[in-house]
């Protein structure tokens, strides 16, 4: 096994940061490619105010990589705390504040994104998907008729069967940082997390998804567990297999070859999934993921385990 290996993690919002967590057990050599399209909450209402990168889902992988000490640990809490009151910061994350100052004053959102990650201690390194912020749209059916959801709010809720997904700007520019590390990787993961809006999207920035085509590294994909849950019921998830979530990725990334794709072994679909992925050569592990107390999130530590498994045997 290669010796603390170098892993990219795409992705955004919870589902990215359980994977980041996971992945310390791994290797500290981590970089995290987040998206940046959020048009909800504090990110957005900071959008509405500053020319700047939505800092919610960049906060939050910033947290999960902080520093495995009291002062990491400490500055991760308060990075994450949100204010309380009837007025203008309510709802605001401190971390969202913090990255808004820096990008103001800076203007470069690495040299923001990497002064926090210093203040943290964090283990590796998180980067911005493109090099600018993004909107996502996307145009879904149901009965018969055509909606449109607008950001990534009214795209991560809206149900149907989608129809077409996209980015505005269509074509932005991806930074280097995140080119280099894709380059230079042993393992490059995606998911799990909202699939139209945290996962999908990175293959919608055209250098970013040649960039992970043409990358050497062993590719991982991790399905989400509540894709034929209750809590699933409506929204991106309404309606779709397991399989079907990989054929609309692959729509967006034909080129694309994962050389593993991970489900729990509680999810409905399973054994369509396996037939699907070997016809295509792609191996497939089913593991115990789910949180036993919360069954739509993954369990870092079960998680963990797997990743741990995962880089024993493909990274001989």
């Amino acid at each position: 096994m290669i010796k603390n290996p170098k892993i990219v993690a795409l992705g955004g919002g919870h589902g990215l940061a359980a994977t980041l967590t996971a992945l310390r057990n791994v290797t500290t050599n981590i970089t995290a490619v987040v998206t940046v399209a959020d048009n909800g909450g504090s990110s957005g209402r900071l959008r509405q105010e500053f020319p700047i990168m939505p800092p919610g889902d960049l906060r939050m992988a910033l947290a999960a990589l902080c520093g495995d000490d009291s002062w990491g640990r400490d500055w991760a809490d308060i990075m994450q705390y949100r204010f309380t009151s009837d007025g203008a910061m309510n709802g605001h994350a401190l971390g969202n504040l913090l990255l808004a100052a820096l990008w103001d004053r800076d203007e470069d959102v690495v040299i923001g994104l990497d002064r926090v990650g210093a203040l943290l201690k964090v283990v590796g390194r998180v980067l911005p998907m493109s090099a600018e912020p993004l909107d996502i749209e996307a145009t879904f059916e149901k009965n018969g008729v055509q909606v449109e959801a607008i950001g990534q709010v009214a795209v991560a809720t809206t149900a149907g069967r989608l129809v077409e997904l996209r980015l505005r700007p269509e074509s932005p520019p991806t930074r280097p940082e995140v080119l280099a590390a894709i380059a230079d990787a042993d393992v490059i993961t995606m998911g799990p997390g909202s699939w139209f809006s945290s996962v999908l999207p990175h293959l919608l920035v055209p250098s970013l998804r040649q960039a992970i085509i043409d990358s050497p590294a062993k590719k991982v994909l991790l399905l989400n567990l509540d894709s034929n849950t209750d809590q699933a019921s409506e929204g991106e998830y309404a309606g779709y297999s397991p399989k079907e979530h990989c054929e609309i990725l692959q729509r967006y990334a034909p080129d694309l070859h994962f050389d593993l794709v991970v489900g729990d072994c509680y999810l409905n679909g399973g054994a369509e999934l396996k037939d699907y992925l070997e016809s295509r050569g792609i191996s497939y592990l089913e593991s115990d993921l789910r949180d036993d107390q919360v069954v739509i999130h993954h369990d870092v530590r079960k998680l963990a385990s797997t990743f741990t498994h995962i880089a024993r045997e493909m990274l001989v």
